[in-house]
């Protein structure tokens, strides 16, 4: 076994590291320790980062790719040869929804394809019948599969509670639960407990039936929905989360100096970054996307794997997303930082002959955050939903990638048929409603508490 690293795995990996390393020096800071403490008060936000820390953990599962050796031991002097697939920690979980292809479609829970196929029986007359799936139970057992699929998720969600009491108690145990589910602790902990046992109830509902059943059906070379549903995860919390961090550099570099050195300096950058709005960004993304098709296409010996030629491509246009949609906060900054550097304490700083680069350190940028946090978490569901805008005009992702503007796009065609297939697109929708939904709630929270003005 070997790990194979993608350039978008050691990207989100380092991001994980760099949160952690963040959330340890911001800890010691009472001021913004109170800040996000006041946050977190409210349980629509508490139930929104959580649901959004399950859409991380499943980013994280699919962000650890393997190849296997193609046989089990190497004799002495001998290189091993690996199998051509690489997969990832998802996918092992998913195995069965893998090798649970059908012919075609098959509508959620159904136990025959959807459409009729022409047959010829034993005495070889010809007809029309639904043939019936090969890869689902035939046992009207569903009451009784979803009965356990049920009491395991409250188990599983149950074991994360006692985990985190554990972790939060200091031997009071039984005192801080009744406390927290009396809602008499200072953060919303109960409102945290609900949701943790719904999420866990639905997931291992649907991993479980996913066994027996296709939950969500199937496409129309008889793929899982539900395995794809959970695919795309990964690509939507990428473009939404590293879109934003290649943005911030850039927007806070050009958006301070324009505002705190004046002059050519913030000509320049105004001429910049006005010409670049004035251009549709649509154009310049499809223009950046498919230059880099015809660099990929003319060196195919860069990549060993399809996996390897589609992750770059996320990876250039999580790039493009990034370079293009930073003028708007760097319009913002600019105009905050001079008014910050007409304020007393800036003057102060200047007469004493701070330099420029220490007055941007300690006094511009902390006046700042404000502004970056609640831009960074806004941003975020647009850039989600600017990938599936994307996907479904043809300069997004690459087709073979999973994502859920892919999703959309082949399910267009879909709705036309009669019957009309719904599933996919339903899928799609409901995944990424769910995760813009969270992240629009936690960043109404957020400018809530962080905006100067709403004090």
């Amino acid at each position: 076994m070997s790990i194979v690293l993608l350039w978008t795995d050691i990207l989100v990996w380092l991001l994980v590291i760099v949160l952690l390393v963040w959330g340890r020096v911001i800890s010691r800071s009472p001021q913004v320790k109170k800040q996000w403490h006041t946050i977190f008060k409210s349980s629509i936000a508490m139930a929104s980062a959580i649901i959004l820390l399950f859409y991380l953990l499943f980013t994280l599962l699919d962000s650890v790719h393997l190849r296997f050796a193609a046989h089990s031991t190497a004799s002495n002097g001998q290189t091993v040869q690996y199998k051509g697939d690489t997969v990832s920690l998802l996918d092992l979980i998913f195995t069965h929804n893998l090798k649970s292809t059908e012919r075609t479609y098959s509508a959620p829970f159904a136990t025959h394809e959807y459409s009729k196929s022409v047959v010829v029986d034993d005495k070889g007359v010809t007809r029309q019948a639904y043939l019936p799936l090969k890869h689902v139970s035939r046992n009207d057992d569903l009451l009784v599969k979803s009965f356990y699929a049920v009491l395991l998720g409250i188990l599983i969600g149950s074991l994360i509670i006692v985990l985190h009491l554990f972790w939060q108690s200091s031997g009071n145990f039984r005192e801080l639960f009744w406390r927290n589910w009396k809602a008499e602790s200072t953060l919303p902990w109960r409102t945290a407990y609900l949701t943790i046992i719904i999420l866990a109830v639905l997931l291992t509902w649907l991993y479980m039936l996913s066994f027996d059943y296709h939950v969500l059906g199937t496409d129309k070379v008889g793929g899982d929905v539900l395995y794809q549903s959970f695919k795309s995860i990964r690509t939507g919390v990428l473009i939404g989360i590293l879109t934003t961090l290649i943005m911030l550099p850039v927007a806070i570099l050009l958006g301070v100096s324009a505002g705190l050195f004046g002059g050519w300096v913030d000509d320049a950058i105004q001429y910049l970054y006005t010409t670049l709005s004035s251009i549709p960004g649509v154009l310049l993304i499809a223009a950046g996307v498919l230059s880099m098709q015809v660099m990929m296409d003319a060196h195919p010996g860069w990549f060993e794997t399809t996996l390897e030629r589609s992750d770059l491509r996320l990876l250039f246009l999580i790039m493009i997303l990034g370079i293009t949609s930073w003028t708007g906060l760097c319009r913002m900054l600019r105009a905050e930082t001079l008014r910050i550097s007409q304020m007393e304490f800036v003057t102060a700083a200047k007469a004493f002959g701070v330099g420029k680069f220490m007055i941007i350190l300690r006094h511009i940028v902390p006046n700042l955050m404000h502004i970056i946090l609640i831009s960074v978490v806004l941003d975020f569901s647009g850039l989600v939903l600017a990938e599936a805008v994307l996907s479904y005009v043809g300069v997004g992702v690459d087709p073979t990638m999973y994502s859920w503007g892919n999703m959309i796009n082949q399910a267009r065609l879909e709705m036309a048929r009669d019957p009309m297939v719904w599933w996919s697109l339903f899928s799609a929708f409901v995944f990424m409603f769910i995760l813009v939904l969270a992240a629009n709630l936690l960043s109404d929270r957020v400018q809530t508490v962080l905006d100067p003005r709403n004090r």
